[in-house]
């Protein structure tokens, strides 16, 4: 039976395998992107059960414009948005992710939100 997949696509590095690391302890297999990517390739070629996406991907990049495409491409699992600036939970963009969890090093928060979106 394959596993339950979660895409994380974060700029940061470090960020990408603490997340991992929890996810893959609870049983998730873990896909990892730096933002880099187009997202409908992901999309296509992970098909991820649900996504963690950060708002602030590098200098260039802006979650929240993934997201848009993320959704546009057809993703209808669940998308949540995880970053280190609470302002962007009240952007009108924001509105198409599924939950909105402030980044932190202790990800408790995040792990249980996955799990209420993404059953195993």
């Amino acid at each position: 039976m394959p596993r339950t997949t979660i895409l994380i696509i974060d700029d940061e590095a470090h960020v990408r395998m603490l997340y991992a690391e929890e996810l893959k302890t609870q049983g998730y297999h873990v896909v990892l992107a730096d933002g880099s990517e187009n997202p409908q390739d992901l999309l296509s070629m992970h098909k991820p059960d649900g996504i963690i996406l950060d708002i602030k991907l590098g200098q260039s990049r802006s979650g929240l414009d993934v997201l848009q495409q993320l959704r546009c491409a057809g993703a209808t699992q669940p998308i949540i948005l995880c970053t280190a600036y609470d302002s962007f939970r009240y952007d009108l963009k924001s509105i198409a992710a599924d939950a909105y969890v402030v980044k932190s090093y202790d990800s408790t928060e995040l792990i249980d939100t996955v799990m209420r979106l993404v059953a195993l």
